[in-house]
């Protein structure tokens, strides 16, 4: 493990870095997407079949890239998916149907499924060898990048095409990478002082009865929460611009709102977990998220709306990070893998079936199942509190 607090804050800064890249890519595709809507022709239900692709690609890694990790190490494992993830994003703007699309998606999916529980494993190590619960600040990270590439691909939606803005994402992406995974792979792995290395050959863990459920109630928290991270990316534009006649750039607004209120709850994150604890800290933000959410989806002005997207960003800010990090606490890259496929799979399987319900009644009616499903978080929280805080 590295040995020194410099050699420690050189990890955390690399890691960081590919943090904020993870949301800067993915929010410039997000806010992107009504515009491929009508490059492809896809109806609302199309749509929601090709994001399926970016649903499918992401899980089926995440099921291999915890072994991926324990084998290669977690730090090779973001690098090589992090160029993977800058490569792909310049793909759907070549796509011309709903089935080209979804193919290319399946390939983003993939690689932004890894790059998640790489990085996320290597981060979780870092926070038992620091004792500190600093894992809102990566996830900060990745809002504060959804922040700017949203910020950024509002400006530009009106001046540039798809095909030039998504090809810009992935060379400033890859010039990213190269300098954040070199200084990356230099840094010795985080080891936790209560978890030995494994040998390569050696099998993987077994996680206990109690400890597997554990791993899997934090991971049906982190769906539940994320399932409103994916809703967000992938409808709140469209909501903002089919339902309430936003401009584009406006529409564009609203996950930059979404991910700054986000970026602001991580920073805070760790303070409010020192002082308040775990349980309290994803109860009140999960109690703020059902209240945001409904004004978000229901609200009758634009600017309502907005304010809604924000409340919803500030609750939900801190549930995913609190339930993956005690998931790798538990099970270590396995833990992780299991908590990121369940919560990630929320947040990629949600906006698929957000268009279904669009379709089946309207756009703000299934929006309002991203506070239905706050609320379920809440209610696992409270009723195995007594559980999850003896982890």
């Amino acid at each position: 493990m590295p040995g020194t607090r410099d050699d420690l804050t050189r990890l955390r800064v690399a890691l960081t870095a590919f943090f904020a890249l993870d949301g800067f890519v993915f929010a410039g595709w997000v806010v992107r997407i009504p515009a491929i809507k009508e490059q492809t022709g896809a109806s609302t239900g199309a749509l929601g079949l090709a994001l399926l692709g970016v649903s499918a690609g992401a899980v089926v890694t995440m099921t291999l890239t915890g072994r991926l990790c324990r084998r290669y190490g977690s730090h090779p494992v973001t690098v090589v998916c992090a160029v993977l993830l800058c490569l792909s994003i310049a793909l759907p703007p070549l796509t011309h149907s709903a089935l080209a699309l979804g193919a290319v998606l399946l390939v983003f999916g993939s690689a932004y499924g890894g790059i998640n529980v790489a990085f996320n494993s290597a981060a979780v190590d870092l926070v038992a060898v620091l004792r500190r619960p600093i894992m809102p600040s990566f996830h900060a990270a990745f809002s504060l990048g959804g922040m700017i590439g949203a910020g950024l691909g509002g400006l530009v939606a009106g001046s540039l095409s798809p095909t030039r803005h998504l090809l810009g994402l992935t060379v400033t992406g890859l010039l990213v990478t190269l300098v954040a995974g070199r200084a990356l792979l230099r840094c010795e792995p985080a080891v936790p002082p209560d978890r030995a290395p494994l040998p390569e050959d050696s099998a993987p863990r077994r996680l206990d009865g109690r400890t597997r459920r554990l791993v899997l109630t934090f991971g049906l928290i982190a769906l539940c929460t994320a399932y409103g991270e994916g809703a967000m990316a992938d409808w709140g534009a469209l909501h903002l611009r089919q339902d309430l006649g936003a401009s584009p750039g406006l529409a564009a607004a609203g996950y930059t709102c979404f991910a700054l209120a986000m970026t602001v709850g991580r920073l805070t994150g760790t303070t409010l977990l020192e002082r308040l604890g775990r349980t309290p800290t994803v109860v009140a933000g999960g109690t703020l998220a059902v209240a945001g959410m409904l004004l978000g989806s229901l609200a009758p002005s634009v600017w309502a709306a907005l304010f809604g997207f924000a409340i919803t960003g500030l609750g939900l800010a801190n549930l995913f990070p609190v339930a993956v990090e005690r998931a790798g606490a538990l099970g270590g890259p396995s833990g992780v893998a299991t908590a990121s496929t369940l919560g990630y799979g929320g947040m990629l399987l949600g906006p698929p079936a957000i268009g279904f319900m669009a379709d089946w009644y309207s756009l703000p009616a299934a929006l309002t199942s991203v506070a239905v499903l706050a609320a379920v978080a809440v209610l696992i929280t409270l009723l195995t509190r007594r559980t999850t805080a003896s982890s």
